[in-house]
C-alpha cells in the first residue's frame, strides 16, 4: 500500500445517519404536560403579582406613604419569593383572598353607556313620564339601574379574577346575596321571527288592507262622518228650558233622522261601489270571504267611531267646569200631600238624560253587511257601542248631574226650612191650640 495522502484517504465516504424515530412514553407525556402547566402557572403568578402591586401602589393616598414605601421592584421580589415558596393553592387562605379581593375591587369599572339608559327610557310610555313626581321617580329609577349595573360588573370581575376559597369564616364575613336566577317556566328556545313572518303572510292573504276598495271606503267614511253627530244638543241652551219628556223625544227624533240620512248617503255610496265590476279586482275566489270580513270590520269601525264620538260630545255638555253649553231643564216646585218637591223628580231628570246614551247606542244597529246584501242574507254590521264606553258615559253623567243639581237642591231646602211649617200641619196645630185656649180680644189681634 502507498503512504501517499490523498482526498480519498483523508475523507471517509459520506454516509447518512440512521433515521431516529421518537417514541414518547406515557410517563414522558405527563412530565412534559406538567412542565408546560408549571410554566403557564408561573406566568399567571407573575401577572397576578404585578397587577396586585400596581393597584396597591396607585391606591396609596398620602405622598409620604409613597415615599416611605419600599421600591416597587423590591416589593415585587419579596412577594414573588413568598408566592413561589407556597403553591398557588395556598392563596385560598382568608387573608390572601381578602387582600386580593380588595385589590380587584379598587380597579375602575367601565361606566354604563348613556345610550343604554336612553334606550331604556325610550321603552317607557310617555304618559308615565309626565309630571314632576314622575320625573323624580324616573331619576331614582335611573340611579338604581346604575347602582345595579356597577354592582353586577364588580361581582362579575371579582368572580372571573378570583376563586373564592371554601372557608366558613369567610362566608360569615361576606354576606353576599346570590346571583339572580333566570325566570322559571318561560321558554326562550323559539325566536319571534318565524311567527312574525307567518302572521305577516296571513295578514296579507286574509285582510286585504292594501286593496284600493278599502281606501275608497275610508274616504267615504271620512267625508260622511267628519263633522257629523247622531245627536247634537250644543244649541239646546239657546232655546231655553225644556222638560224631560221633550228632551227624550228630541233625542229619539234626532237619532232617527241621523240614521235615515246615513243610510241614504253613506250607505248608498258603499252599495254603489260594490255594484261596480272592478270593486273586487285582484281578489281570488277562495279569498272572497276574507275580503268580505275585512270590509265588514272597516265599516263597523267607522260606525262605532261615529257613535262613540257622539257619546263623548254629549257627555261633555254636562261638564260642571264649562257650563256654556249646559242644557236648561224645566222643573216645577209642587205641593202635594203636605210635601213640597220638584216635578218631574230629580231621579226622573237623571233617567231622561241617561236615556240619551241608550238612544245613541241603539242607532245604526241594523245596517246590512255587503256580503249579505249581495246574497240576500240578513247579517248586519257590528256597530254596538263598547260596554266600557257606555259605562264611562253613564258614570260621568251621574256625577255631573249630581254636581249640577246642588243649586236646585239648596233652593228646595230653603223653601222647606222657611215655609215647610205652613204645609206640614205644624201651623194648623198651633192655630187649633191657640183657639182652644180661648184668648182675649187683644191676644186675638
Amino acid at each position: 500500500t502507498s503512504n501517499k495522502r490523498t482526498l480519498r484517504t483523508l475523507f471517509r465516504p459520506a454516509a447518512l445517519f440512521p433515521p431516529v424515530v421518537s417514541k414518547t412514553s406515557p410517563s414522558q407525556k405527563k412530565l412534559l404536560a406538567y412542565h408546560r402547566d408549571k410554566e403557564q402557572q408561573e406566568i399567571i403568578n407573575q401577572l397576578l403579582i404585578d397587577r396586585a402591586l400596581e393597584v396597591y401602589y396607585v391606591t396609596m393616598d398620602e405622598r409620604d406613604e409613597r415615599e416611605a414605601a419600599p421600591p416597587f421592584t423590591e416589593r415585587r421580589s419579596t412577594v414573588r419569593k413568598y408566592l413561589f415558596i407556597k403553591p398557588l393553592k395556598t392563596l385560598s387562605f382568608q387573608a390572601d383572598y381578602l387582600f386580593l379581593k380588595k385589590c380587584v375591587q379598587s380597579n375602575p369599572l367601565i361606566p354604563i353607556q348613556q345610550q343604554w339608559l336612553r334606550s331604556i327610557l325610550a321603552m317607557v310610555p310617555q304618559s308615565l313620564m309626565e309630571g314632576r313626581d314622575r320625573e323624580l321617580l324616573t331619576e331614582d329609577l335611573l340611579k338604581e339601574i346604575v347602582r345595579d349595573y356597577e354592582k353586577s360588573m364588580q361581582r362579575c370581575v371579582l368572580r372571573r379574577a378570583l376563586i373564592k376559597p371554601d372557608i366558613e369564616e369567610l362566608d360569615k364575613l361576606e354576606e353576599e346575596a346570590p346571583l339572580p336566577l333566570l325566570p322559571l317556566g318561560l321558554d326562550f328556545s323559539s325566536t319571534w321571527h318565524d311567527s312574525y313572518i307567518k302572521a305577516k303572510k296571513r295578514i296579507i292573504s286574509t285582510l286585504h288592507i292594501l286593496h284600493p276598495t278599502m281606501k275608497t271606503l275610508l274616504d267615504f267614511g271620512y267625508t260622511a262622518f267628519f263633522n257629523f253627530l247622531v245627536v247634537d244638543f250644543s244649541g239646546s241652551r239657546l232655546k231655553g228650558p225644556v222638560d224631560c219628556k221633550s228632551f227624550k223625544n228630541d233625542a229619539s227624533l234626532s237619532c232617527s233622522k241621523a240614521e235615515d240620512e246615513i243610510m241614504s248617503t253613506w250607505y248608498q255610496r258603499v252599495v254603489s261601489l260594490f255594484a261596480q265590476p272592478d270593486a273586487l279586482d285582484g281578489v281570488k275566489l277562495n279569498k272572497l270571504e276574507y275580503f268580505g270580513n275585512c270590509v265588514a270590520v272597516l265599516l263597523s269601525n267607522q260606525l262605532k267611531e261615529l257613535l262613540q264620538r257622539t257619546t263623548e260630545v254629549f257627555v261633555k255638555l254636562f261638564d260642571p267646569e264649562d257650563r256654556s253649553h249646559l242644557p236648561l231643564f224645566k222643573l216645577d216646585l209642587t205641593y202635594e200631600e203636605n210635601r213640597m218637591e220638584f216635578y218631574p223628580s230629580l231621579q226622573d231628570l237623571e233617567e231622561a238624560i241617561l236615556s240619551v246614551v241608550d238612544c245613541i247606542g241603539q242607532t245604526l244597529q241594523n245596517v246590512q253587511m255587503m256580503s249579505a246584501w249581495e246574497t240576500g242574507g240578513t247579517a248586519t254590521l257590528d256597530a254596538e257601542l263598547p260596554a266600557h264606553t257606555v259605562k264611562w258615559a253613564k258614570s260621568t253623567l251621574k256625577k255631573s248631574i249630581r254636581d249640577n243639581l246642588e243649586g236646585p237642591k239648596e233652593h228646595l231646602k230653603g223653601y222647606v226650612e222657611s215655609y215647610g211649617w205652613l204645609v206640614d200641619g205644624t201651623a194648623e196645630k198651633r192655630i187649633n191650640r191657640f183657639i182652644a185656649e180661648q184668648p182675649s180680644f187683644d191676644e186675638y189681634t
